[in-house]
């Protein structure tokens, strides 16, 4: 898993490239080669992500055009499903490779902002906020 960026910080519509690390041996022939990942945050609040380079010839496809849940590449316009990576318009043949997307949500160190009968029944060891008693 790589850290990427704040959600906040990736506006809908918009993508980030990213370096990976190195490819396997079988993608890319050299393993000293750095595997580079566009994602993408699309209108809709989906977050996606897939290999950057565009299978038909070398461009970056976090450069490309984003529309709903596909990206045009900038150099001669094939498009790719951003949740399965096939090929949906030539001239590109080969799909991309997609990857695992996960938001980490990290949780605030301060108090929550609690009703006072919530607070009451946790102290003394109740029931749960919003459970029967």
């Amino acid at each position: 898993m790589i850290p990427v960026c704040r959600l906040a910080d990736l506006p809908r519509g918009e993508a980030l490239r990213v370096e990976s690390g190195p490819p396997p041996d079988s993608v890319r022939g050299d393993p000293h080669l750095a595997a580079l990942v566009a994602v993408f945050h699309t209108e809709g609040g989906e977050v996606y992500a897939i290999d950057d380079t565009c299978t038909h010839q070398d461009a970056s496809l976090a450069d490309g055009w984003l529309e709903d849940c596909e990206v045009e590449c900038l150099l001669h316009a094939p498009k790719f499903d951003l949740r399965t990576g096939s090929v949906d318009a030539p001239p590109a043949r080969l799909p991309v490779r997609t990857h695992e997307v996960l938001i980490h949500v990290r949780l605030s160190e301060a108090p929550p902002n609690l009703p006072p009968s919530c607070v009451a029944a946790r102290l003394a060891g109740g029931a749960a906020a919003g459970g029967a008693a």
